[in-house]
C-alpha cells in the first residue's frame, strides 16, 4: 500500500508544482526535492509491500512501508491545507473584505510558517526513510513481488479428496467433452474464476480422467503460477511430457538457459503428437505469448487447458487458436452446506449434520458465499470442535475475526489476497475503495466511479475521459474475478456491482490494517481517509472533535440527520473531498457546505432537500452534483462557481401516479449559468425555457464536451433551436427529449446527431420517424414514448445494425404489429408498453434471432400470445403487463389453451400495477397468480 500512497502523492505533486507558481520560492523548492525523493522511492516499493505483507515478514520492513506511507499521505494533507489557505484569501472582496485580508495575512503568515515547518519535517523523514531502505536491503523488484522463500499456500491444491467434490460434475463433464472430442485444431480451454472457486480441483479432475482415457499421446501438468521465469517454465514442461511417458529427459536439458532453443525442443518432441497440456493459475497475458511458440499447431486434435482469475488471460490466447472460455460459479446454498457437511464430518460414518445444528451450517455457508476454498478450510476447522451448538455458535458468529486470526483460515485470506498484491498500484487503490462500502452491498457503477474520480484515483488520459477510464479500470478489476457484476443491462454495461463476502472480507482488513477506514461505531481515528456512517449513528460525527483527514463519508440507511453535522463537517473536516447523503432524511442544506472547499461529490439522491444555498459556488472543485430524486426544483445561479463540475444530475420521480410524461420532472436553471459550466459532461435533465429558447439554446450550445444530455418540457417552437444546439455536440452519447405535454409534437426534423450517440429516448408526439434515425448506426438504444409512430417507422429501427434494447410506450397506433423477416438482427430486449390500439402481433422467422426479453402490454385489444413466438429461439424472459385476466388465463398451466405456445420460455412472468408505479409481479404457476385471476 506504501506503493499506492506514494504514486498518488506524486501525481498530485506534480500537478500542484505545475499549477501553483506563487509559492513562497522556498516552500516550492522543498516540495520538489520532496518529489524528486519520492519518486527515486517509488521504484522500490513493490518489492517492499510484498515483503511486508508476506506472513512472517520482517517486522524493520513493515515498518519501513508504514512510514513511507504516513510520510506520503503526510505530504498530501499539507498540499491540502495550502490550497484552503490561499483559497480562503482570493475569495475575499470589498473594503471589509480588505480589512480581513490584513487581519487574515496576519495569520496566514503564521500558517505558511506552520506548514514550512511541516513539509521541512517530511522532508527530513523522507530523507531518513531514503536512508533506512539501504539497511534493509530492499531491491527494485520485477512485476510479482518478491517470495523470499515464502511457502505458497496453493501448493498441493489440487490432491482433494473426493468428498471436495461437490456440484463440479456438470462443468466436469462438459471439459473432458470438449478436451476429447471437437475441432482437430489445437484448442485451448480457459477455466475462469476468482481464486479459492475450485479451478484448480476442476482442472486435476478433469485432467486425471483425460490422462487416462488413452486419448492423448502425451501429457503434462505446470503450475505457474505468479513466476515470471519462462526458461524454468518451458524446462518444466519440457520433463514434464517426458515423466508422463516414463522416457529419459534429453540429455542437458537442465543446462540449457536459451528460450529459442527449449521452444525448439519442445515442438521436435510434440510435432507429431496428440497433446494435453494443462498450465494452471496463469497470471499473465503475455505467458501465452511465450509459451504458444513451443506448442505446434498440427491439427492432430491437440488441447490445452489453462486455469486462470483473469478473463483478460482467456481472451488473450483468442489471437492464435480457438478459444473456449468456461467461466466457474459459486455453489449455490444448498450445495455449500452439503460441502461444509462433507467436510466437518468427514470422519463421521455417514457425514450428515444432525438436526440442531442444520440450521447454523446453512448460516456459515451462506456467509462463505458460494466460495469452496473456504467451505472446506472451516468444514475442516469444525472437524475438531466436534457436534457442539456452543463452539458452531461462536465460529458464526465471529467468522471474520477467525478468518483473521486462526491459523487454520490463515491460508484462505492468503490466497484471496494474491489478486490484490498483483494488482497496479492504480487499480489497488480503487479496489481498496470497493471495501468503503457494506458487505454484500449492491453498489451503483455510476456512483462508484464517480467517487472513485473524485478521490484522484483515476489518472488522466488524454484519449478518455475520466469516467471512460474508470469504466475500464472496473473492467479489469471485474475481468480480474475481483469484482462481481449484480446486473448489466440489455446493451451490456454494467450497472451495479459488488466484492464477495470474503473478498470483503480481505479488502476492510486491508483498509482498516492501514487506518484508511472507520465505521461510525468506531471510535475517533483523524487519519482515516474513509469514514462510513450506518444504522442511524449520524449523531455520533456531530459530537467528534479535532481536525480529521477524512476525504470521504458515506451515509447508508439514516433515520435521523442532527443539524450540528453541518457545523461539524465544515470546521473538523476541511479536508473533505466527498459526501454522500443518498436518502438522508434531511430536508435543508446549509450554507455552511460553502466551507468544505476541497469538496468534489456531493450526493443529495432521494434527500428532501428542496433548494440548494447560495453557497453552493463556493464549491469551486466540485465534479459530481447529484440531486436526483431530490426536491429540488430550481438551481440558484451562484451555480456558476462550479467551475469544475462535470456530471450534474437533477430531477425528481413521482412514483406515487401513473406514468405520464411528468413523471421525471427536470429543474430549472437560468441559461447563462448553464453556457459558464463549460466542464460538463453530464447534464439533466433541464427544463428547455421557452421564453428565450434562442438565448437559452445559445447558452447550451457551449457545452462542447456534453456526453449526456436531457432536456424536459421542449415546446414544438423550440425544437429548431435545440436541434441547431445538438449539432455543435461532437462527443454526445446520449440524449433524451421530452415534450411539455404527451400530444405536443417534436420539430426534430432539422436536427443532425452525431456518429458517437449511443442513446436516443423521445418524449412526446412524433407522427413519423425523423428521417435522420437511419444514419445514427452505432444507436443501441432507442425509447420512443408517446410518439404515436407507423409500423413503417419500426421498419426503419430494425435496419439500425447495432440496436440491442428498443421501448415503445403509446408510441404506435397501428393495430397490427409486423416484426419481417431479417430486422432487428441484434436486438435483445423489446418492450411494448401501453400500446392500446394492438390487436395482433406477427413475428416472422428471422426476425429478432437475439431477442431475450419481450414485455408485452397493457394492450387490452391483443387477445392471444402470437402463435409464431416460439420462432424466437433466444427468448429467455417473457413479460406481461396489467393484461386483462381473460388473457393471462389463457396461458396457466395445464388449463390454459394458450400455454403450449409459452412453456418453453424459461422465465414467463406477469405484473400487475396496483398503486403508481408500484405493483406486483407472478411467475407462470405461481399459485398467487390463479387466486389474483379468479378473485371477484
Amino acid at each position: 500500500m506504501a506503493e499506492v500512497a506514494v504514486n498518488l502523492v506524486l501525481e498530485r505533486l506534480i500537478s500542484f508544482l505545475n499549477e501553483e507558481m506563487q509559492l513562497l520560492r522556498d516552500f516550492h523548492t522543498e516540495v520538489a526535492d520532496i518529489k524528486l525523493e519520492l519518486q527515486f522511492l517509488s521504484s522500490f516499493l513493490r518489492d517492499a509491500d510484498a515483503r511486508a505483507a508476506t506472513e512472517g515478514s520482517d517486522e524493520g520492513v513493515k515498518t519501513w512501508v508504514k512510514h513511507v506511507r504516513e510520510a506520503a499521505y503526510g505530504i498530501g494533507d499539507v498540499i491540502d491545507e495550502y490550497m484552503l489557505c490561499a483559497a480562503k484569501h482570493r475569495d475575499q472582496h470589498g473594503f471589509k473584505a480588505f480589512l480581513k485580508r490584513i487581519a487574515g495575512r496576519i495569520r496566514s503568515l503564521k500558517k505558511e510558517r506552520e506548514m514550512m515547518s511541516k513539509i521541512q519535517d517530511l522532508k527530513r523523514s523522507v530523507h531518513e526513510i531514503g536512508n533506512k531502505r539501504r539497511r534493509l536491503d530492499i531491491h527494485v523488484s520485477e512485476q510479482g513481488g518478491s517470495s523470499r522463500g515464502h511457502v505458497d499456500p496453493r501448493a498441493g491444491l489440487h490432491f482433494v479428496e473426493s468428498d471436495a467434490l461437490v456440484g463440479i460434475e456438470d462443468s466436469r463433464d462438459e471439459l473432458i467433452r470438449r478436451l476429447n472430442d471437437g475441432e482437430s485444431m489445437r484448442t485451448v480451454i480457459s477455466l475462469v474464476g476468482m481464486g479459492g472457486i475450485g479451478k484448480t480441483t476442476l482442472a486435476k479432475k478433469v485432467y486425471d480422467d483425460v490422462k487416462d482415457s488413452f486419448e492423448f499421446d502425451c501429457h503434462a501438468w505446470i503450475t505457474v503460477s505468479q513466476s515470471n521465469i519462462m526458461v524454468e517454465r518451458l524446462r518444466t514442461m519440457i520433463r514434464r511430457f517426458h515423466e508422463a511417458m516414463n522416457e529419459h529427459l534429453p540429455i542437458g536439458i537442465n543446462d540449457v538457459t536459451d528460450a529459442e532453443e527449449l521452444i525448439g525442443k519442445s515442438r521436435d518432441y510434440l510435432q507429431y503428437k496428440r497433446y494435453v497440456v494443462v498450465f494452471d493459475d496463469v497470471w499473465d497475458e503475455q505467458f501465452w505469448q511465450v509459451i504458444q511458440s513451443a506448442l505446434p499447431e498440427n491439427n492432430n486434435g491437440s488441447r490445452v487447458l489453462i486455469t486462470t482469475r483473469s478473463l483478460s488471460v482467456a481472451e488473450f490466447c483468442k489471437q492464435s487458436c480457438l478459444v473456449h472460455v468456461h467461466k466457474l460459479q459459486h455453489l449455490s446454498l444448498e450445495m455449500a452446506q452439503d460441502l461444509l457437511c462433507r467436510t466437518a464430518f468427514r470422519f463421521d460414518q455417514q457425514k450428515d449434520c444432525p438436526d440442531n445444528l442444520k440450521y447454523l451450517s446453512f448460516d456459515i455457508a451462506r456467509k462463505c458465499d458460494g466460495l469452496p476454498l473456504a467451505i472446506i478450510a472451516i468444514g475442516g476447522l469444525l472437524s475438531t470442535k466436534g457436534k457442539d451448538v456452543y463452539e458452531w455458535t461462536r465460529l458464526c458468529d465471529d467468522l471474520s475475526k477467525q478468518l483473521k486470526s486462526n491459523p487454520h483460515l490463515a491460508h484462505v485470506k492468503t490466497i484471496l489476497s494474491f489478486s490484490y498484491h498483483n494488482l497496479p498500484y492504480y487499480l489497488k487503490s480503487c479496489f481498496l475503495y470497493v471495501g468503503v462500502f457494506p458487505r454484500n452491498h449492491h453498489i451503483r457503477v455510476k456512483k462508484l466511479i464517480r467517487l472513485w474520480i473524485a478521490e484522484g484515483l483515476v489518472k488522466e488520459n488524454q484519449e478518455m475521459t475520466l469516467e471512460e477510464t474508470a469504466e475500464a479500470y472496473l473492467t479489469n478489476l471485474i475481468n480480474r474475478s475481483l469484482v462481481q457484476v449484480e446486473w448489466s443491462d440489455s446493451t451490456g454495461r454494467v450497472r451495479s456491482c459488488r466484492a464477495h463476502d470474503l473478498i470483503h472480507e480481505v479488502l476492510l482488513s486491508k483498509l482498516e490494517e492501514l487506518s484508511l477506514i472507520q465505521s461510525s461505531e468506531a471510535g475517533s481515528n483523524v487519519g482515516a481517509r474513509y469514514l462510513w456512517i450506518d444504522n442511524n449513528r449520524a449523531c455520533d460525527l456531530s459530537r467528534r472533535s479535532g481536525n480529521f483527514q477524512t476525504h470521504s463519508i458515506i451515509f447508508f440507511n439514516l433515520q435521523q440527520l442532527h443539524e450540528p453535522i453541518f457545523e461539524r463537517l465544515s470546521s473538523n473536516f476541511e479536508l473533505l473531498r466527498e459526501l454522500d447523503f443518498e436518502n438522508a432524511p434531511f430536508e435543508y442544506l446549509p450554507e455552511e457546505i460553502g466551507n468544505l472547499w476541497h469538496l468534489r461529490h456531493l450526493s443529495l439522491r432521494y434527500s428532501k432537500v428542496k433548494m440548494l444555498p447560495k453557497s453552493i459556488g463556493k464549491l469551486h472543485n466540485l465534479l459530481t452534483l447529484d440531486l436526483k430524486g431530490s426536491l429540488v426544483v430550481e438551481i440558484p445561479d451562484e451555480v456558476r462557481g462550479l467551475c469544475k463540475l462535470q456530471y450534474f444530475r437533477a430531477y425528481s420521480v413521482d412514483h406515487d401516479n401513473d406514468y405520464n410524461i411528468n413523471t421525471d420532472q427536470g429543474v430549472r436553471i437560468n441559461g447563462s449559468v448553464i453556457g459558464s459550466l463549460e466542464s460538463l459532461e453530464k447534464l439533466y435533465y433541464v427544463d428547455f425555457q421557452s421564453q428565450n429558447g434562442k438565448h437559452f439554446g445559445r447558452e447550451l450550445g457551449r457545452l462542447k464536451r456534453l456526453r449526456k444530455l436531457g432536456i424536459t418540457k421542449l415546446k414544438s417552437d423550440c425544437g429548431e433551436a435545440l436541434c441547431g444546439v445538438i449539432k455543435q455536440m461532437h462527443h454526445l452519447q446520449a440524449l433524451r427529449i421530452s415534450a411539455v405535454k404527451e400530444d405536443e409534437v417534436l420539430e426534430l426534423e432539422s436536427m443532425s446527431l452525431p456518429p458517437s450517440l449511443q442513446r436516443l429516448r423521445v418524449h412526446g408526439r412524433l407522427v413519423k420517424l425523423p428521417g435522420w434515425i437511419s444514419e445514427v448506426e452505432n444507436l443501441v438504444k432507442v425509447s420512443l414514448h408517446w410518439s404515436g409512430i407507423s409500423d413503417g417507422s419500426i421498419k426503419i429501427l430494425g435496419d439500425l445494425p447495432k440496436l440491442l434494447e428498443v421501448w415503445v410506450h403509446e408510441g404506435y397506433d397501428g393495430v397490427e404489429l409486423h416484426f419481417e423477416q431479417g430486422k432487428f438482427q441484434k436486438l435483445k430486449y423489446l418492450a411494448l408498453r401501453c400500446l392500446y390500439k394492438l390487436e395482433k402481433v406477427v413475428i416472422e422467422r428471422g426476425s429478432l434471432p437475439c431477442l431475450e426479453t419481450l414485455g408485452i402490454g397493457p394492450s387490452p385489444l391483443l387477445q392471444e400470445v402470437p402463435i409464431n413466438i416460439g420462432n424466437l429461439e433466444c427468448l429467455k424472459n417473457l413479460e406481461f403487463h396489467n393484461m386483462p385476466k381473460e388473457f393471462a388465463q389463457k396461458i396457466l398451466p395445464s388449463e390454459g389453451p394458450d400455454y403450449w405456445k409459452v412453456k418453453g420460455i424459461p422465465n414467463v412472468c406477469l405484473q400487475y400495477t396496483c398503486r403508481g408505479l408500484y405493483g406486483e409481479s407472478y411467475k407462470l404457476g405461481d399459485f398467487r397468480l390463479r387466486q389474483y385471476l379468479y378473485q371477484t
